[in-house]
């Protein structure tokens, strides 16, 4: 089964509808997305230049087998992710965005994936009272920080942590 996303205003995905793929073969018999194209307009009334293929098993722009692990054989990875309804199509790289985040998050076109201004800490323990602790993470738009809460505190603090890129270094508040 192949599927495609319906455009409507400025890329957005209003719609994804599958089509079988034998209703995608060109004369030669080879799949076609023209000819699903046309097929789609066909049955749906849909400017055929609105419809554009995705791949169900795409998404951060890897090929993932049915069972969910990473296929070895990338070359299927195709459009960035599989679409989904309010992601936007950007027709300059030929991915698929879903909706950004937060405002300061930037396209990565490599993963197609939002990556906020700060790179994400590759850890998010630190030392407490010489206990390791995992930080429940997350991304502070307001002071454009990553920041983390000891799951154990009990102040009225919102976080216990922030992150320092310039020390790699997770700082008590």
């Amino acid at each position: 089964m192949a599927h495609f996303a319906k455009l409507g205003i400025n890329g957005k995905v209003i719609a994804v509808h599958g089509l079988d793929n034998d209703k995608m073969l060109n004369a030669d018999g080879v799949e076609d997305e023209r000819v699903g194209q046309q097929e789609l307009q066909r049955i749906h009334g849909w400017p055929a230049e609105l419809w554009i293929q995705t791949s169900y098993n795409t998404r951060s722009n890897k090929y993932w087998n049915s069972d969910g692990t990473e296929a070895a054989d990338q070359s299927q990875a195709f459009r960035g992710n599989y679409a989904g309804i309010g992601f936007t199509w950007d027709e300059d790289n030929e991915i698929f965005w879903p909706k950004s985040p937060y405002a300061s998050y930037v396209k990565n076109t490599t993963t197609a994936e939002w990556d906020a201004p700060v790179a994400k800490p590759s850890s998010f323990t630190v030392q407490v009272d010489g206990v390791d602790v995992e930080l429940a993470g997350d991304w502070d738009e307001p002071n454009l920080r990553w920041v983390g809460l000891d799951p154990n505190y009990s102040g009225d603090n919102l976080y216990t942590h922030y992150w320092n890129p310039d020390s790699s270094t997770w700082v008590a508040v």
